[in-house]
């Protein structure tokens, strides 16, 4: 890789920022494990155009929220994203709650996304349920010991219990209906 073995100044290290944010949907989190990886791999060489000669962490800091208000990052939205393509491949709340905090989240801004995986939960276990074959996407009715295996994945999913059981106990072909 070019420019690999070149220390990290300012200037570099907010073009390595800009080349990031540019092609992937990122959040601060990311964005400053990414930088910290690439300073770690790379070293830090003040070059004197930061006149207050600030701690490398404030730098990133600075450039980070800087990009926040530019709009390059948006952690609100990513979340929604994040939520809404676990929501389409069949994984639960919790599930979407796990995969949020790894990438960061901070509560407040995970708020309509998991607002979105409580309003969507029930789409959400049907499409795991006829993904995986499960209850009333089956082609034969399950065995005790593999109901019960079909329910721990189905929680590993983050389905609460109470939809997972519906799901897995109903007998194929059979209409599992929403309780409103």
């Amino acid at each position: 890789m070019k420019n690999s073995d070149k220390t990290l100044d300012q200037n570099g290290l907010q073009e390595l920022a800009l080349r990031y944010v540019s092609r992937y949907a990122t959040t601060r989190h990311k964005l400053k494990s990414y930088l910290f990886r690439k300073l770690r791999e790379r070293g830090w060489s003040a070059d004197g155009s930061d006149t207050l000669e600030r701690p490398v962490e404030q730098v990133i800091d600075a450039l980070v929220e800087r990009f926040v208000e530019l709009g390059y990052i948006d952690d609100a939205l990513f979340a929604k994203n994040q939520a809404s393509a676990l929501i389409n491949r069949g994984y639960g709340k919790r599930r979407v709650a796990q995969a949020l905090y790894q990438a960061g989240i901070k509560e407040g801004d995970d708020h309509q996304a998991l607002d979105l995986s409580d309003a969507k939960q029930w789409e959400a276990a049907r499409t795991y349920a006829r993904k995986k074959s499960i209850g009333p996407f089956a082609s034969q009715a399950a065995d005790q010991d593999k109901c019960r295996k079909q329910l721990q994945a189905f929680l590993r999913a983050g389905h609460g219990f109470d939809i997972a059981s519906r799901f897995v106990f109903a007998k194929p072909g059979e209409e599992v209906e929403e309780d409103i």
